[in-house]
């Protein structure tokens, strides 16, 4: 990372340590932010070619929340789960598995894919007193406002996994992809916020173990979305959407919160499906409020 982050000045102040957990075979990397003692404690799932860092503009806005943030297996500084195929139905059980590991009866959090993988597990069974999704993928990315950028990415992945496997993972690594991605997402006109959004894509967008994970994670995400799980979640669930967000249109979003048996959808404006960078202040609010939590004073 070489530009600065604008939530540098409140995650200094956040208590963090790293930890790992054996899981399902494999070693799980994971990152503990805010008081041990706190009352509330929640377990938060990234998103597609993400790690864990990518929360952090959120987190830094919930300081007296423990959060436990998991890189997905193959993905960061977690290494793929031997022998195991990264589909959604694995990644869903790794999840239950962490949680129950770390931290039973937390409140589970996910974001874009992640937010795939929490509903998936929540609908399995996974524990949870609520359930808060940001950037939920609300229907299937392939209907999305970049329908065409989708079906893109699809050709894109599949020939990644397909040519020799270092010109693959070269290719799947490319810059220029990771920075037309950036570029498309980000919906911000703040010039010093776009540098720190394009730098941390360049910085954590590649850390994935191999192509295979990759693609096997990319497959899980486009083939699947949280509609077919909502049915099956009975728990207080929050659903944090953006106005304009490429993926998952805000029309999607109404009727994906009608849904679920207690939704409750939170809409921002002027932002695209980088809530967690461009608007971390108005996404830990609602976060906030759905479970009540006051905020400090001197916060």
């Amino acid at each position: 990372m070489t530009v600065p982050s604008p939530y540098a000045d409140r995650l200094s102040t956040l208590p963090v340590e790293s930890h790992e957990v054996a899981v399902r075979g494999g070693v799980t990397a994971y990152w503990e932010y805010g008081p041990r003692d706190a009352d509330t404690t929640i377990v938060a799932v990234h998103g597609f070619r993400g790690e864990h860092h990518g929360l952090e503009p959120v987190l830094a806005y919930l300081p007296e929340v423990r959060v436990l943030v998991p890189d997905l297996p193959g993905f960061g500084e977690t290494a793929p789960l031997p022998g195991r195929r990264h589909d959604l139905d694995e990644y869903a059980a790794w999840l239950s598995d962490f949680v129950a590991a770390t931290a039973p009866g937390a409140v589970i959090l996910g974001h874009s894919f992640g937010s795939i993988v929490a509903a998936a597990a929540v609908a399995g069974g996974l524990a949870t007193p609520r359930l808060i999704l940001l950037n939920p993928i609300g229907a299937p990315a392939l209907e999305g406002p970049k329908g065409l950028m989708t079906r893109l990415a699809v050709l894109y992945y599949a020939l990644g996994a397909k040519l020799p496997d270092r010109l693959g993972t070269a290719v799947l690594r490319n810059r220029v992809i990771v920075r037309v991605m950036s570029i498309t997402m980000a919906k911000t006109r703040d010039p010093g916020l776009r540098r720190f959004i394009h730098d941390q894509h360049d910085t954590y967008f590649s850390r994935f173990s191999d192509r295979d994970v990759l693609h096997d994670a990319f497959v899980a995400s486009v083939s699947h979305d949280v509609r077919e799980f909502a049915p099956r979640i009975d728990v207080p669930t929050l659903l944090v959407a953006a106005q304009r967000d490429d993926i998952t249109p805000i029309e999607a979003e109404r009727r994906l919160a009608t849904l679920f048996a207690d939704a409750e959808l939170v809409e921002i404006a002027h932002v695209g499906h980088l809530i967690h960078y461009e608007t971390p202040v108005e996404a830990a609010g609602a976060i906030r409020r759905f479970l009540r939590i006051p905020v400090a004073r001197g916060r």
